[in-house]
């Protein structure tokens, strides 16, 4: 089969198209013919090396997945061949403490397709059968594959970390990246005032289609200055934070007395201050958020295949095509989900 696959680390250049052996499957799993995969900043990660993590090479990237089961394992029950499929980003023993409590993202085998394990930027991927989940016939395999990490990621840091209630004003940071786009659609969901930042004109108004009730360039404007503007100087109840270094700062003078700010991400750094006499004084709450349960990305594909909420998918390439698709996304020229289907 084709995949593409890095020997090394480093940029958009170290991404091989190559032949490479078919999977074997295990009697607990299933073999997935790969329809669709998107990118995601992990993937960049990955590619690019993370200091003090080492990958076993040859190593392949991708791990939010969709596809059609073409064998399933002498022990699967459930899954059967002929399934149109999206594969849970995130795997994990399903056996320990944290995984019976539905707190799978805790185990501490956990991994993500595409990181400790293989993923899907190829033609064929064998997955544990229980994060196989079958999608509808209305939804392509192109919109079910821009769905799993970034919606799994905004819905736990807005329903489950910062208990998002209806009504609620909420700061949005970088609307035109994957789980931004899918963090609006989720607030809107629950009736909540959202305010969302984007570089350039064109991004400003997309985010606006998605339901952006008030928008901020932050490239040109003074993100906590917009904010205290729209909210009467009060500031926002929640602010959705995943840039990191770049847009702290603003983050936090946004927030409102007793406000939440949750996080997920560091794209532009991680090294950041806080002045603790504000962290008290207002009674605010910073929050950290890493993935998701299987229960949380249950709870939103509801709604996604309701249509009540959908994926934004920017631009889909040609496997082959892997190293234009990840220089789109490091030049931050995409408006959501940049795909590669084999």
């Amino acid at each position: 089969m084709k995949a593409a696959r890095i020997h090394q680390h480093g940029s958009p250049e170290v991404l091989v198209y190559e032949d490479v052996p078919e999977p074997k499957i295990k009697a607990n799993q299933i073999l997935v013919r790969v329809r669709a995969c998107s990118l995601n900043h992990l993937d960049l990660f990955v590619r690019a090396g993370i200091p003090g993590l080492k990958f076993a090479m040859p190593h392949i990237l991708g791990c939010d997945i969709a596809g059609e089961v073409v064998e399933v394992g002498e022990l699967c029950e459930r899954v059967k061949p002929g399934w149109r499929v999206l594969l849970s980003p995130g795997v994990s023993c399903r056996q320990c403490d944290q995984c019976v409590a539905g707190r799978d993202s805790f185990c501490r085998k956990y991994t993500i397709f595409g990181y400790g394990i293989d993923g899907g930027n190829a033609e064929m991927l064998a997955a544990p059968e229980w994060t196989a989940i079958q999608i509808p016939d209305d939804l392509t395999f192109e919109e079910a594959a821009a769905v799993p990490l970034v919606f799994l990621t905004a819905w736990h840091m807005l329903v489950g970390r910062a208990h998002l209630q209806l009504g609620e004003d909420v700061l949005v940071l970088a609307a035109s990246s994957g789980v931004g786009s899918a963090a609006i659609q989720i607030a809107k969901l629950h009736r909540c005032r959202v305010i969302a930042t984007a570089g350039g004109e064109a991004k400003l108004a997309k985010a606006k289609e998605l339901g952006a009730d008030h928008v901020i360039d932050h490239y040109k404007q003074d993100i906590a200055a917009e904010v205290k503007k729209i909210t009467g100087k009060r500031g926002v109840d929640v602010v959705f934070e995943h840039v990191g270094a770049a847009t702290w700062p603003k983050s936090l003078e946004s927030l409102a007395p007793a406000g939440r700010l949750v996080t997920c991400g560091n794209t532009t750094g991680w090294d950041v201050k806080l002045d603790l006499r504000f962290l008290f004084s207002k009674q605010w709450s910073l929050l950290g958020s890493f993935m998701g349960t299987l229960g949380d990305l249950h709870a939103v594909l509801k709604f996604v295949f309701r249509k009540e909420l959908r994926p934004v998918i920017d631009r889909v390439y040609p496997l082959s095509e892997i190293r234009a698709a990840h220089e789109r996304l490091e030049n931050k020229e995409q408006f959501g989900k940049v795909l590669v289907v084999p």
